[in-house]
């Protein structure tokens, strides 16, 4: 089996870029760390494969935009959002190919057919992926969520961003709350879930207690979880939503029951779609702006791309609690 740079990286103890970057005489001059994976390389065979190099060598001007599931998982929302984003920044420069790497086969990735890769990764099983993007030495910035590997990394900070939406309902009275999330082997799923626990614990009451209803992040799972909790012997007078699409589907429920929104239960979502501020209801939601992080990463890229500049530092973007009017105050009532 011919020797990869994962393999060097492994006996070196250092990160898939920094070899490549040693083994492209890229950034590490004649440095002593540079000279260690040469000859590391050398004694394990190490041998380039030269054929995709060259043909590397011709720009395809198309940059890969890859998502972590498109068929199951990801928002339409999302979707337009950051291709908007990405095309915002490269004009007409570039083509985006859109992808989900749910649909990639291991091993097949072409370096000759991109010059550059976003990753908006959304689950720790993107790591395959990623690995054999660096494998083929094709730039890369993974953005949305945090990634451990030595790449360009734009995310924001959701388990403070989820605790500022539960602290926003406690500090309004609330304690009969229900969440509806998403699917437990997303990442983001994983840190709002922690946040929102954060704000309960800091509050002095049981996270434990708060019915939980969790599937994909898709408008007929949100309307199935709201319809369950509204079954409840014991109605909760607000539900927070893991994303703006589910928020807008227990409106649905909620009003198909007889209620409103937010005279008998309140919402809060996150996401802050753009329709989230018009319409019937007007929603208060945590702004994560995909088309913000898809930005920010697409100018990482280019610099690398076109300047030749590489820095894989970890940008954090902030997340704000848009109020609107869809969570009513129920201390009112004390007062």
């Amino acid at each position: 089996m011919a020797v990869t740079i994962k393999d060097i990286a492994k006996q070196a103890g250092v990160s898939y870029s920094t070899v490549s970057r040693a083994l492209n005489d890229v950034g590490a001059g004649k440095s002593e760390s540079r000279q260690k994976i040469l000859n590391i390389a050398r004694q394990l065979g190490y041998v380039p494969n030269q054929a995709a190099i060259n043909l590397k060598r011709s720009k395809s001007h198309t940059i890969g935009l890859f998502f972590s599931r498109i068929s199951k998982m990801t928002s339409p929302f999302v979707l337009h959002d950051v291709l908007t984003g990405v095309y915002d920044i490269v004009g007409s420069r570039y083509n985006v190919a859109v992808k989900g790497i749910d649909m990639h086969e291991a091993g097949t990735l072409n370096p000759t057919l991109f010059d550059g890769i976003i990753v908006l990764s959304q689950s720790s099983g993107d790591s395959t992926f990623i690995e054999e993007v660096m494998e083929k030495q094709i730039p890369m910035v993974a953005i949305c969520r945090i990634v451990y590997y030595d790449v360009p990394n734009v995310v924001t900070d959701e388990i403070t961003a989820m605790e500022k939406a539960m602290d926003y309902l406690l500090d309004r009275g609330h304690r009969k709350i229900a969440v509806i999330e998403g699917l437990p082997e997303v990442d983001s799923t994983r840190l709002r879930h922690r946040g929102w626990r954060n704000s309960v614990i800091r509050h002095g009451l049981d996270p434990d207690v708060i019915p939980v209803e969790g599937d994909e992040y898709r408008y007929a799972n949100g309307y199935k979880a709201a319809k369950k909790l509204l079954e409840l012997e014991e109605r909760p007078t607000a539900i927070l939503c893991f994303n703006d699409e589910l928020a807008f589907a227990a409106r649905a429920a909620i009003y198909e029951a007889g209620l409103k929104v937010p005279e008998d239960i309140s919402l809060i979502g996150f996401d802050n779609w753009d329709m989230s501020g018009y319409g019937t209801m007007r929603l208060t939601t945590v702004e994560r702006n995909m088309g913000d992080l898809a930005r920010e990463g697409t100018r990482v890229l280019l610099k690398r791309l076109e300047d030749g500049i590489i820095d894989n530092s970890r940008i954090f973007l902030d997340n704000k609690l848009i109020v609107r009017e869809s969570v009513k105050d129920l201390r009112e009532k004390e007062n």
